[in-house]
């Protein structure tokens, strides 16, 4: 891997710290061009049967006012394949010229049909001319030879078709539904990712087809981003055309979870200029698909303007795997413990007691008692304005330094200094000292910060292109050996929760993906007059969205963790309904991961590393998992929930509920 590291500018994007969009070949599909010069495409996918015509055209219509520019619908059969033709005309006839793209699984029958009518078909080689059992099979170079020249004559005729009518073909893998064969050779990876569609792409570019878009979907952000780099890697090294590139994470969830996870994932990669089109994948109406995804991609528009950043000549850190930076334990902060979550309350004048549930702490008058949810934060950050009573336990206070200096009580709170504070002090806490620097004074700290084990970096940026500067930051102390553990903070003043939801996922986030950060803080810095109420619900959010994003990069896992898939034409229940339900259930167990799935095709392999999974598996009827292994068939679904609910407890991860 180290060779890939030293030349790593060249390989997986142009450049570490200048943004710079992927040249890709462009795609036609319709009217929409994928690729080459074009803006980012959006897309998104229905959720109503494909055999219901005016269902799928109305909600078409919906998904096209929200700002979908492109629009895939499932076609699992020849029937539905075929009903694609009433569906494209009833929409040409109403005046709505939006590409359709055919979603298929286990069936090239019906890709070929609809690879006539619809302008691209989307392919998973994972189970397009693939069974999966979940077993493991001995090849031979010579068998495995066999298994693709098989392949390759039930492939053929959809190249040939696609070719005759200009229809554009999307290769997409998907981690949870990687086939038998690749899994015997490659595993369950991000190489088994790339090579499961390297193994199609290759038989393309041998008939001279080349309208194809490519993806590597996963509901993990950490090997969905690690694929995608892989791919591009695999495409340069091997010759291939640069193709581009689809962008999505599967099975998000929805609302703040579905958001958060999306844009780790989609974010990251956008940040280094990799995607051309992007589906954002939430267990909602898929109307409220597009306008997330436009939020993310437009964050990009006018990137290239921003401020210079000191290039990277060489990259210590290894791009396809997640490996932490290695940080020495200062408090409870570095070395093996997880990313501590610092909310900042510093607006809020003379807060109480009663208004620190806002962070997770939840006072009770009654006992004279504190009780601490899933998201209470590690330490709050209340710069000139201390807070005036005796803080629970399980949260620590930071102050300005300057008022630290003056507490009465200096053991059990913590300095905040600036360099120039932190440079002319002779007075600091004997265990723990925080030291906030831009990403620009680096090199300057650095010398300062040697050998000192009370002190915790934290590190922000004033560049617009945020993740690359601070990222670049990073690189200067692991250049240098330096330790120290680092806090990574952002500052998004006077915008949408939804923004402040996908900046900081995607700023921190993707620094988390590559294992850099011990923590995460997002500043209050707000502009203008602010109600404390108003200040109090940005207190939350942020707290929240903390909490959100060191789940949904991998590296803390606090809240109950809902893999489900956003519904399409082949669900056999109410998703959104399902879903709500089981977590109005479960949403109290720490760190469970519970798949929720619609039909078999986002079934045990979708789920990829859920804990356990509720999968439909026909009409009324539910197929419940223990990681990727059955434990009962045909369950009826008004019984479903219970039936999991006692298989968890049975595996001994279940506790009771505790009312607040």
């Amino acid at each position: 891997m180290e060779s890939l590291i030293k030349s790593l500018d060249s390989l997986y994007c142009d450049s570490l710290t200048r943004y710079s969009r992927r040249k890709t070949i462009p795609v036609k599909v319709g009217d929409v061009v994928i690729g080459g010069d074009n803006p980012i495409v959006v897309q998104s996918m229905t959720t109503v049967d494909t055999m219901d015509t005016v269902g799928s055209v109305e909600q078409c219509i919906r998904m096209i006012e929200s700002g979908c520019e492109l629009i895939r619908i499932t076609a699992p059969s020849i029937k539905e394949a075929e009903n694609l033709r009433n569906i494209k005309n009833e929409l040409r006839k109403r005046g709505y010229s939006t590409p359709l793209v055919a979603d298929i699984h286990f069936t090239p029958n019906a890709a070929e049909l609809a690879a006539k009518i619809v302008e691209k078909v989307r392919i998973n080689p994972g189970n397009y001319a693939d069974k999966k059992k979940f077993e493991v099979i001995e090849y031979t170079d010579a068998s495995y030879a066999e298994e693709l020249d098989r392949i390759r004559d039930r492939f053929l005729p959809l190249i040939k078709i696609c070719k005759e009518h200009g229809t554009a073909m999307r290769i997409g893998t998907n981690h949870g539904s990687l086939s038998d064969r690749i899994m015997s050779r490659y595993g369950d990876t991000p190489l088994g990712m790339v090579e499961s569609a390297l193994e199609f792409l290759r038989i393309c570019e041998e008939e001279n087809y080349h309208d194809i878009v490519i993806s590597m979907k996963s509901s993990n952000t950490q090997v969905m981003v690690q694929a995608y780099r892989l791919l591009v890697q695999k495409l340069n090294e091997g010759g291939f055309k640069p193709y581009p590139l689809h962008l999505g994470v599967t099975e998000a969830g929805e609302a703040e979870d579905g958001r958060i996870k999306s844009a780790v994932g989609i974010g990251t990669l956008l940040e280094d200029g990799l995607g051309d089109t992007v589906r954002v994948s939430l267990t909602e109406d898929p109307e409220f698909e597009a306008p997330v995804a436009r939020a993310l991609v437009e964050r990009y528009a006018h990137r290239t303007g921003h401020s210079p950043i000191q290039a990277i000549k060489t990259y210590p850190i290894t791009p396809f795997e997640h490996t932490k930076r290695q940080a020495q334990e200062v408090y409870n902060f570095g070395s093996g413990n997880v990313p501590r979550v610092i909310t900042d309350i510093s607006r809020i004048e003379k807060i109480t007691e009663k208004e620190m549930k806002s962070v997770g702490h939840f006072y009770l008058p009654e006992l004279d008692k504190w009780k601490m949810n899933d998201l209470g934060a590690d330490f709050v950050f209340t710069g000139q304005n201390p807070i005036p009573f005796m803080l629970p336990n399980g949260m620590k206070e930071i102050q300005s330094a300057d008022v630290w200096k003056k507490a009465p009580d200096q053991i059990n709170k913590f300095p905040l200094f600036k360099l120039d504070e932190y440079s002319n002090s002779e007075l600091f806490h004997s265990e723990l000292n925080f030291l906030e620097v831009l990403d620009t004074q680096i090199e300057e700290v650095i010398p300062r910060i040697k050998g000192r084990k009370d002190t915790v970096l934290i590190l922000k940026t004033a560049n617009v292109h945020g993740m690359a500067a601070l990222r670049r930051a990073f690189v200067s102390l692991l250049d240098s050996d330096e330790k120290i553990p680092v806090v990574i903070k952002v500052t998004y003043p006077d915008q949408t929760a939804d923004m402040t939801m996908l900046y900081a996922a995607t700023d921190v986030g993707g620094l988390l993906v590559d294992g850099l950060g011990d923590g995460i803080l997002i500043s209050l810095e707000k502009e203008g007059e602010h109600s404390r109420q108003e200040v109090l619900d940005q207190v939350k959010l942020h707290n929240s969205v903390s909490f959100g994003v060191l789940q949904a990069a991998r590296t803390r896992m606090s809240k109950t963790e809902y893999i489900s898939c956003p519904s399409c034409g082949r669900t056999l229940f109410d998703l959104q309904e399902t879903t709500a339900m089981i977590r109005k259930r479960t949403d109290h167990l720490k760190g469970v991961k519970i798949g929720i799935m619609g039909c078999i095709v986002n079934g045990p392999g979708e789920m990829a590393d859920a804990d356990y999974g509720y999968v439909g598996s026909g009409k009324g009827k539910i197929t419940l998992y223990k990681g990727k292994e059955v434990v009962k068939r045909s369950v009826p679904s008004e019984k479903a929930v219970d039936e999991l609910i006692n298989i968890i407890r049975e595996d001994g991860m279940w506790n009771e509920p505790e009312t607040i």
